[in-house]
Order: structure tokens, then C-alpha cells, then sequence
């Protein structure tokens, strides 16, 4: 009988451990190391101990592309690391589906320069840049004033400045994703986008920081991390993450995992870790 009970026991430990939900991470074309940052990507998903990560790679710049159909239904969130060609229209409504129904999606760094003619995935991401984005596209967005300005001027959308060292500042210290962080916290040595534009609709703004004009930024304080509604499905949008040394950055692996976390399940139980950033000092790990 104690035998028994100690392997019920082992198997609820076990089953607990497990990892609760799947992921997909999308790849294979972008003006970004895609090579690199995706194995990052996914081991720090997975030591979360809270996803199965998966990873679809698309054929190359100029492949046929019609062969890319990822089951999206199998998946809890989608991580997208893509910067490329169209994907193919049944493709792109299998994943308006997903989200739309309630799927959860992760936009890292790039991913928002992504897909500029695709008009409900740039609803999802909520701002983007490059691609010859312009006021076509929508507005850019700042911080000002202790709010979202929305700028209808006209001019490209997408810019960073010198890649450095930065603070991102809290301006939502309640939130699932952001809480029990200090209000200020260093980023590593990263790309400062700025200048985003598009439908801006449904943000929910999490983390800002200001573009130095010292280092060839704008001035403003930029939307860094925020989430955006689409359907049923949430979006955690982070342009943080160039490159294997910016996310080597504590505060982009646990603002990466809790993003997940929540855009999977609406919640987050990932405890805020030791070695988190502080107001002055970058942590690295």
C-alpha cells in the first residue's frame, strides 16, 4: 500500500512538472538571424516547464511557399519569428481563425515588420515598421503625457537608433505579465524601435522607454511592450530581442516567458526571479 501511494504520488509530481501547453514557433525567412534566435527562443520557452515547443520553418526566400500549412488548432499560442514573403491566403485565414478564436500569439522583434498588406494581422500586432510602411498604414503611436498619442503625419514607419543599453519605464505595474517588477528596469545592449505606425487599435501599453536623440532616436518615449485584443485571442507584443546578447537580457527572457504564459491562458504564474533587472543596473544571464 505505501508502495502504491508513492507511485501515485510520483505520478502526480510527474504530471505536474509536465509541460501544460503547446507552442508553435515560426520561422525561416527574416532580415534577422532566425537561426540563432530561434533556438533561444525556445529553450527559454521550454524551461518555463510550461510549454511543448514546436518550431515550422518556411521555405526559403523564393520557395514555394503554398507547402506551408501549420495545423494552428494543435497549438495554444503561436510565437512568430518571421519576416518574410506572404504566407499563402488559406494559411493566413487559418490564422486569423486561431487568434480570433481565442489562440494566443507572441510578436517578437521583427515579426512586427511582417506581412504590411495583411490587414487583420496588422490589427493583431497593432504597430508596425519597414516595409514601406507609411500613413497609409495608420498613425504612429507615442507615450506622451501620460498617455497614447496618436500622430497621423505623414512619414515611413519603423526606426531605431544606436543599438545601447536602455530603461524601459512600467506604465501598467498591475497586469499579469508586468506585476511585482520594479517601475524601472535596464534592458541590454538592444535596438530601440521607434517610429512604429498602424491600425493601433485595443493596445494595452505595458512598458515604454525613451529614444535618446544622443543616440539617433526620437525623442519620445516608445511603446516597447504592450498587448493588443483580437477576437477572443490576446497578443503579447514585444520589440525587444535583436539579437542572442539582447536576449541574453533577464528582464526580455521574463517579460518572453510571462508573455507566452499569458497569451496562452489569460494569466501568470511564473514568480519574478532573483536576478531581475534593477532602475540602474542590466542583468544577463
Amino acid at each position: 500500500m505505501v508502495r502504491f501511494t508513492a507511485f501515485l504520488l510520483l505520478l502526480a509530481a510527474v504530471a505536474a512538472a509536465a509541460p501544460k501547453h503547446k507552442l508553435l514557433i515560426i520561422d525561416g525567412q527574416n532580415n534577422h538571424a532566425w537561426q540563432q534566435t530561434t533556438p533561444v527562443l525556445k529553450r527559454l520557452l521550454e524551461e518555463t516547464g510550461l510549454f511543448v515547443v514546436d518550431v515550422a520553418t518556411t521555405p526559403p526566400k523564393g520557395g514555394d511557399l503554398s507547402v506551408f500549412k501549420p495545423d494552428f488548432a494543435r497549438y495554444r499560442v503561436v510565437v512568430s519569428n518571421y519576416n518574410g514573403e506572404p504566407w499563402p491566403p488559406k494559411t493566413k485565414l487559418a490564422f486569423e481563425k486561431f487568434v480570433e478564436s481565442g489562440g494566443g500569439f507572441v510578436s517578437y522583434h521583427a515579426a512586427d515588420n511582417a506581412f504590411p498588406e495583411w490587414t487583420a494581422y496588422n490589427r493583431m500586432i497593432a504597430l508596425g515598421g519597414w516595409a514601406q510602411r507609411t500613413e497609409k498604414d495608420g498613425p504612429y503611436a507615442k507615450f506622451r503625457d501620460g498617455r497614447i498619442v496618436l500622430d497621423n503625419k505623414p512619414g515611413p514607419g519603423g526606426h531605431h537608433g544606436k543599438r545601447h543599453q536602455f530603461q524601459l519605464v512600467l506604465r501598467d505595474t498591475a497586469h499579469p505579465i508586468t506585476k511585482g517588477m520594479p517601475a524601472q528596469w535596464m534592458h541590454n545592449t538592444d535596438e530601440l524601435y521607434d517610429s512604429l505606425r498602424g491600425p493601433a487599435q485595443d493596445i494595452h501599453l505595458l512598458a515604454t522607454a525613451f529614444s535618446d536623440p544622443a543616440t539617433n532616436g526620437t525623442g519620445d518615449h516608445e511603446l516597447i511592450l504592450f498587448t493588443v485584443k483580437y477576437g477572443k485571442g490576446r497578443i503579447f507584443h514585444t520589440t525587444l530581442g535583436h539579437d542572442v546578447e539582447a536576449m541574453r537580457s533577464v528582464g526580455f527572457i521574463v517579460t518572453l516567458q510571462r508573455g507566452a504564459e499569458w497569451a496562452a491562458t489569460g494569466k501568470v504564474t511564473q514568480k519574478l526571479p532573483a536576478d531581475f533587472p534593477t532602475a540602474t543596473a542590466v542583468s544577463v544571464r
